[in-house]
């Protein structure tokens, strides 16, 4: 068994959910449940900003080339799902596992976010 782990974004458990409830008829109470949250946190609702699987591999995949967030994929991946487009959010997910960046990294992880979602603002 592998110990690599795989991060996914809200729109693909929220797919995954959805074709599972297509080929079953119906979900446990459990996977409506986490249907409903992800396909609200999949959506504009959640941030203004649809999560896009596509995009988010590839920000995922440009967070985990900088040297600090290879050390901790699960935050990579936190900020990916997130899309945090100011410094003090990013500064609050990194708060979580105690990572120490200072301010002109977090400024690049705002800039690789802003590029690959295409946020204006």
């Amino acid at each position: 068994m592998s110990d690599e782990r795989r991060y996914v974004d809200y729109a693909t458990v929220r797919d995954a959910l959805l074709d599972a409830q297509e080929r079953r008829g119906e979900l446990s109470y459990e996977q409506d449940m986490a249907l409903n949250h992800a396909t609200w946190a999949a959506s504009k609702n959640r941030n203004g900003i649809e999560t896009d699987t596509e995009v988010f591999n590839q920000l995922l995949t440009a967070l985990l080339e900088l040297d600090k967030l290879q050390a901790v994929p699960d935050i990579a991946a936190k900020i990916a799902e997130i899309i945090p487009v100011k410094v003090q959010d990013v500064k609050a997910i990194l708060a979580s596992k105690r990572v120490v960046m200072d301010d002109n990294e977090v400024e690049h992880i705002v800039t690789l976010v802003r590029q690959h979602v295409g946020f204006e603002g």
